[in-house]
C-alpha cells in the first residue's frame, strides 16, 4: 500500500495522510540508553518513505538535536524536495537568560542551528513549540515572518496551545494587520479519548483556515487496547510506571470510549490502534495524525490504518463515545 497525499491545511502544499514523528530519535531513557539510535532512525525513515510518507516531524530539542541530525543525514542521500519537514522552537537549548522562548535572539540562533542539523536551506513548517508570555507577540511574529521572507521557512504553525485558542487568534489578527505570515497549521493533542480541542479551538481553526496535525493520536498507548477496565496495568506499561498518566487515562469514561473503538475494530477486522488512527484520518478538519514508532513493524501496523474505511455510523459512534466540548 502507499499513503495518499492530502492538502496541508490551506497552504497549497500536499503531505502524506500520516506524518512521522521523530521524538524518540536520540532520546535517552532514564537508564541512559538511547531509545532510537541513528541506524534504527534511518531504517524507520526508509520504511516510512517506502510506504509513501513524506511528512517528517521533529523539533530542535528532540534528542537534544540528535533527531534533526539523524534526519539531515538521511535527507542528504535523497532528494530534499520530495519531503516536507517540520520542526519546532521554544525550549531551552543553552544555559543563558536568552536561551529559550520566542525572543528574537533565541529564534534567530535556533533557526540557523535547525537548518544546519537538517542539512537544508529551509524547513517547510516551523512551529512555536509553546506560547511565550514573556515576549511580545509583535516581536516573535515579526521575527518569524522574517524567516519566511528570507526563505528559511515556508509556513508557520503552533504546537500544544489547545486550551488557548484566543492566543492563536491574537497572533493571526496582528499578522493580518501588519502583513506578516500567519499561523497556518496547528499541532494540538487530539485522539478518541482526549477531546480538549473540540469546541472553541476546532471552531477557531476552521474560521482561520488552520490545518490540524494532531499529536498523541493513540493517547500514549491507551488506545492500543493494552489496558483493561478493573485490571492492573501490565508491569512494563506506562500506566504502571507513571501515576499521572494512569490517573488521566485509566478512567471509566475513557474505558467507555475504548470499548466503542474496540467494537468498531472487531467489525472492520483491525486493531484498536488502527481504528483510532483511521478515526482521525476520517475527521474533516484533520490533515495528518503524527505517528511514532520504535520498530519498522510498529510503523507498518500504523500505516495499515490508511486502508481502513469507516462508515459514517462507525465514525460517529466513536465521535460521540466521549465528547467534551470546551466552554
Amino acid at each position: 500500500m502507499s499513503l495518499s497525499m492530502v492538502p496541508l491545511g490551506r497552504t497549497g502544499t500536499t503531505v502524506s495522510e500520516l506524518a512521522f514523528g521523530t521524538w524518540r530519535f536520540g532520546r535517552q531513557n532514564d537508564d541512559g540508553a538511547v531509545e532510537v539510535g541513528r541506524d534504527r532512525a534511518h531504517e524507520l525513515l526508509d520504511a516510512y518513505a517506502a510506504a509513501g510518507g513524506n511528512f517528517i516531524d521533529t523539533a530542535d530539542m528532540y534528542g537534544d538535536g540528535a533527531s534533526e541530525t539523524y534526519i539531515g543525514e538521511w535527507l542528504g542521500e535523497r532528494d530534499r524536495e520530495e519531503f516536507v519537514v517540520a520542526s519546532k522552537v521554544f525550549w531551552p537549548t543553552r544555559e543563558d537568560a536568552n536561551g529559550r522562548g520566542l525572543n528574537r535572539k533565541h529564534l534567530r540562533r535556533q533557526i540557523d542551528r535547525i537548518l544546519d542539523r537538517l542539512g537544508t536551506d529551509y524547513v517547510d513548517l516551523l512551529y512555536i513549540h509553546r506560547w511565550d508570555d514573556e515576549t511580545p507577540v509583535e516581536e516573535f511574529m515579526r521575527t518569524l515572518d522574517g524567516f519566511v521572507r528570507d526563505g528559511k521557512v515556508n509556513y508557520l504553525g503552533t504546537s500544544t496551545l489547545e486550551p488557548n485558542a484566543w492566543k492563536v487568534v491574537k497572533a493571526n489578527e496582528l499578522a493580518d494587520k501588519r502583513g506578516y505570515e500567519p499561523f497556518k497549521v496547528a499541532q494540538p493533542r487530539y485522539n478518541a479519548v482526549n477531546r480538549e480541542i473540540e469546541g472553541n479551538y476546532l471552531d477557531m481553526c476552521a474560521d482561520y483556515d488552520i490545518g490540524i496535525v494532531p499529536w498523541s493520536p493513540l493517547a500514549g498507548g491507551f488506545l492500543t487496547g493494552k489496558y483493561a477496565r478493573d485490571e492492573r496495568p501490565p508491569a512494563d506499561s506506562r500506566a504502571a510506571n507513571d501515576q499521572r498518566f494512569a490517573d488521566s487515562y485509566l478512567t471509566p469514561a475513557n474505558f467507555d470510549a475504548l470499548e466503542q473503538v474496540e467494537e468498531v475494530a472487531e467489525a472492520v477486522g483491525a486493531s484498536p490502534a488502527q481504528v483510532s488512527l483511521a478515526w482521525l484520518m476520517h475527521h474533516p478538519q484533520v490533515t495528518a495524525p503524527i505517528v511514532g514508532a520504535r520498530t519498522v513493524d510498529q510503523l507498518g501496523e500504523n500505516v495499515v490504518a490508511a486502508d481502513i474505511d469507516l462508515t459514517p455510523d462507525q465514525f460517529e459512534r466513536i465521535s460521540v463515545a466521549k465528547r467534551h466540548l470546551s466552554a
